[in-house]
């Protein structure tokens, strides 16, 4: 008698991810480089303010800080995260492989740069990263159809104009101060933390904490997101004074009526949820600050930093955990060195904006308490995160 076998065959395996996976999503080296930059540039810029650290660089002073902080940190983060969430969004591939390599090396020249007396070749890296990271986010959203999103490329594209703004000045090629570009920038990049916040933190507060009951309203989003355009269009024309300050009380009691509505006091157990609604009360504080500095009531500076340590930074180190851990297949909960991150960057804005409001004669010591509490936040992910950003996924998937 014949003897017949039955063949079973094994379903293919997926081919193993790359053990070394840096450069297979944008969140990953923007990531990495954006943290390592945060603890170190801060460092260096206490240093200067405390006149223990001279230069002869093309950006110098507060100008190279705040050029620093805005075109480089913030928008190494904001580009890392759009690559990664317009793949999503678009369906379509962003930049991975060589090419995020080389728009991640065009990025560091560009910090080096700035330290040097090259001013033409630091000026034209600069600007050339946003201009490349605007199309290479272009390219997928418009294949795709993705209108939704468009308004990310509009955004990105203003960013490149205020930093040309800032380069052209200092060249001498615009006869306008180099601190337009920045408070533009800033602008920029608060519309879009407005924006985005007003789409995943009620998301994830209803998520991660059962019946929070986070909700929005369309009329206050229109208010909260309509003033901010506002006042983005009247720093452009040079709005000051008390229509400013109107303008900025307006756009501050918009966003924190919004912001009471997403129940931040629900989340308190929650360290990835609260994380965000920390950083995101800074909005309305820098706005009621930016009120009462153009009233001249107080050092405009303060507002500043209100945006730029509390809500940029505490917005930062939340979405770069959670995106980090989310986007590499682990549990979306925050470990205790997440949370050290956290209260380090929390702790460093309060400093910054609190001792100096109290005590203006001691800002130098608020100053350099205040870098080395957010060096030591941001230094913290990058230890934590290496392992993370540069291994592949857990469950074996790409990205």
């Amino acid at each position: 008698m014949a003897a017949s076998f039955i063949k079973i065959e094994e379903p293919p395996r997926p081919a193993a991810a790359p053990a070394f996976a840096l450069w297979q999503l944008g969140f990953r080296p923007f990531y990495l480089l954006a943290s390592g930059f945060a603890a170190l540039s801060i460092a260096l810029w206490a240093l200067q303010f405390a006149g223990l650290l001279g230069s002869q660089a093309y950006l110098q002073g507060p100008l190279w800080h705040a050029h620093e902080m805005l075109f480089g940190f913030t928008l190494a983060v904001l580009v890392g995260f759009l690559f990664t969430a317009g793949r999503n969004w678009s369906n379509r591939p962003t930049p991975t492989g060589a090419a995020l390599a080389a728009l991640a090396g065009l990025w560091l020249a560009g910090r080096v740069l700035v330290l040097t007396p090259w001013g033409w070749a630091a000026a034209l890296v600069n600007i050339a990263f946003p201009l490349l990271a605007t199309i290479a986010l272009a390219l997928p959203f418009i294949a795709a159809r993705n209108r939704r999103n468009y308004f990310f490329i509009g955004l990105l594209a203003l960013l490149t104009l205020a930093q040309a703004g800032v380069h052209l000045s200092q060249l001498g090629l615009l006869q306008l101060p180099g601190w337009v570009g920045i408070q533009l920038g800033l602008d920029v990049v608060l519309f879009i933390m407005a924006v985005m916040a007003g789409r995943v933190i009620p998301m994830f507060t209803n998520n991660g904490v059962p019946g929070a009951n986070a909700t929005r309203r369309p009329w206050l989003e229109q208010a909260a997101l309509g003033s901010t355009l506002a006042l983005l269009a009247g720093d452009g024309l040079g709005l000051g004074g008390l229509p400013l300050a109107l303008l900025a009380g307006v756009c501050s009691a918009a966003h924190l009526a919004r912001w009471l509505l997403w129940q931040p006091l629900r989340t308190l157990r929650t360290p990835l949820v609260w994380v965000l609604h920390l950083a995101y009360l800074w909005i309305p504080l820098h706005l009621l600050l930016r009120g009462l500095g153009a009233l001249g009531l107080l050092a405009p500076t303060l507002a500043t930093h209100a945006l730029t340590l509390g809500a940029i930074g505490g917005l930062v180190i939340g979405m770069m955990t959670r995106t980090a851990l989310g986007h590499t297949g682990r549990l979306l909960r925050a470990s205790r060195g997440d949370v050290a991150s956290y209260a380090l960057v929390a702790a460093a804005a309060v400093v910054r904006v609190g001792w100096p409001l109290l005590a203006p004669a001691q800002t130098v010591h608020a100053v350099l308490l205040s870098a080395a509490l957010w060096s030591a936040g941001f230094a913290l992910y990058a230890l934590r995160y290496w392992p993370i950003l540069t291994r592949a996924r857990l469950d074996g998937r790409p990205g």
